[in-house]
């Protein structure tokens, strides 16, 4: 290998949520002249965006067979092949690559491990080697300080099982905030937070994580997160380095991107004046609430572009006669669409989103304001980030069990996209483009972490095996059948 690169493996968590931010870093430190292992399975590989053919040479893809795991239905691979509850058995599965990846470890010998939240047994494989290992998180600083905050609370036997405590103040953090969990959102928190068929939670996974990791890793910036960063390492007791927001590095490639349906389509529409809509492949909605959102959008009467990703076996989720009705003021779109490019347009002047932490990045790049409808895991803490910072709102719900009507979500649009009390939130998502669209500062961002992977690689010469303590006994009596049991999966 060339003097003064190094060799990289990196294994995300088996759903494209986070997956596709490990292939954006891929091609980051590809791009620095580095080599890179991407290990997933099988499937998985195959259905990621293929890399540039310039940085091709430099990543190798290695695809680990997950072993059979009663429960989990054939050819699944990732969260989005199978329903929220089967997700524990794939976190089984996963497990059990532990060998194989110790196999593979052992033949590369590479200079860095970077992992996810799922993989607490990682730093124990390399830890036979001498090998550091980054846990690279897709979540926000300030996710992670409100979801466990000390890896001592992460690994208690009730974290995350006591609602009241979720949607309280957390008392590790010293300055006033507004980001907590809603009841709602915290009960359903809560079903993650029983030991599944792993025999962990997924706090307590996280937990183990955070604690074995050599350094921790996140896509942020101080320049707006800064005191939740500095908390963080506080808590962690180890290396919490932003990454920036790590923009793509080539633009989303579409077969005749020029000619797609919806960007023709904003051609025609007047700057700033449309909405754009997606929630992202994996959110599980019921038929109630897409209908209400629909119908919400529908009296709002703004134009629109909805980017809606449904299963071919998926009921009809828009309600009857929806497309008709919005023909002349809006485009549904099911299937793919070039995103960036999308929200990249002039005519767009928001975006609805789930609240996933790389929809905010994404949306903030372009200077767009976010209308916020959370779903699962951090994606209401990032709408609460959205409300106190005022570069958007949230969708009004009920405290308690999350319902919301029409009215509300057209109100709620009509604010962010054309009302006059709502400028103030196009103008400081407008003002959020000089730091999340501003790629040199994101560059120097990643030059500062691959620094960080360089100057605290693995000591060459003889394998010095580090001391990694062992897991806690295994909880007994797992929940298995809860159907709210959707795990920690695409955010």
């Amino acid at each position: 290998m060339e003097v003064g690169k190094i060799h990289v493996l990196v294994f995300p968590w088996l759903a494209f949520g986070h997956m596709i931010p490990f292939v954006e870093l891929s091609k980051h430190l590809a791009k620095r002249g580095h080599h890179v292992t991407f290990v997933s399975t099988p499937r998985n590989i195959e259905r990621l965006p293929k890399f540039p053919h310039d940085l091709a040479p430099n990543i190798n893809l290695v695809k680990l067979t997950l072993p059979h795991v009663d429960g989990l239905p054939e050819n699944a691979e990732a969260t989005m092949d199978i329903p929220p509850e089967k997700i524990q058995y794939l976190k089984k599965a996963m497990d059990g690559l532990e060998q194989p990846m110790s196999v593979l470890v052992e033949d590369i010998v590479p200079d860095w491990i970077i992992h996810d939240f799922c993989h607490h047994w990682i730093p124990v494989v390399a830890s036979k080697f001498g090998i550091p290992c980054a846990y690279f998180s897709v979540f926000s600083a300030t996710s992670h300080v409100i979801m466990g905050g000390p890896p001592s609370a992460l690994l208690a036997k009730d974290a995350w099982t006591v609602p009241d405590q979720l949607t309280s103040p957390r008392p590790w953090v010293p300055f006033p905030t507004e980001v907590v969990y809603r009841h709602h959102e915290a009960v359903m928190l809560s079903y993650a937070g029983q030991p599944n068929v792993t025999g962990l939670s997924d706090p307590n996974r996280i937990g183990l994580t955070v604690q074995r990791c050599d350094m921790f890793s996140l896509r942020s910036c101080n320049e707006f997160e800064a005191d939740w960063l500095s908390l963080l390492g506080e808590l962690y007791q180890k290396p919490v380095i932003a990454m920036g927001t790590m923009p793509p590095l080539v633009p989303e490639i579409s077969t005749d991107v020029e000619e797609h349906v919806v960007k023709m389509w904003l051609d025609k529409q007047a700057n700033g004046s449309t909405v754009y809509i997606a929630f992202g492949s994996e959110v599980r909605l019921s038929k109630e609430q897409w209908h209400e959102l629909a119908l919400g959008l529908e009296i709002s009467q703004l134009p629109f572009v909805w980017a809606l990703r449904c299963a071919a076996d998926e009921p009809e989720l828009l309600p009857e006669g929806f497309e008709e009705r919005t023909k002349d003021r809006g485009v549904v779109h099911k299937g793919w669409v070039p995103q960036l490019t999308i929200l990249a347009h002039s005519s767009v002047g928001g975006f609805l989103t789930h609240g996933g932490w790389g929809s905010v990045n994404e949306g903030l790049a372009f200077g767009k304001p976010l209308i916020v409808f959370p779903v699962m895991v951090d994606q209401g803490l990032n709408a609460r980030v959205v409300g106190e910072r005022e570069i958007g709102a949230e969708v009004p719900r009920n405290e308690w069990d999350g319902s919301f009507d029409r009215d509300a979500v057209a109100k709620i649009m009509r604010l962010v996209m054309v009302d006059v009390e709502g400028e103030k939130f196009r103008g400081n998502a407008m003002a959020m483009k000089e730091i999340f669209g501003d790629h040199t500062l994101q560059d120097h961002y990643m030059d500062d972490f691959v620094g960080y992977l360089k100057d605290h690689k693995r000591q060459s010469g003889p394998l010095v095996p580090r001391v990694i303590e062992s897991s806690p006994s295994l909880v007994s009596n797992p929940v298995t059948n809860h159907p709210l049991m959707s795990q920690l999966s695409d955010s």
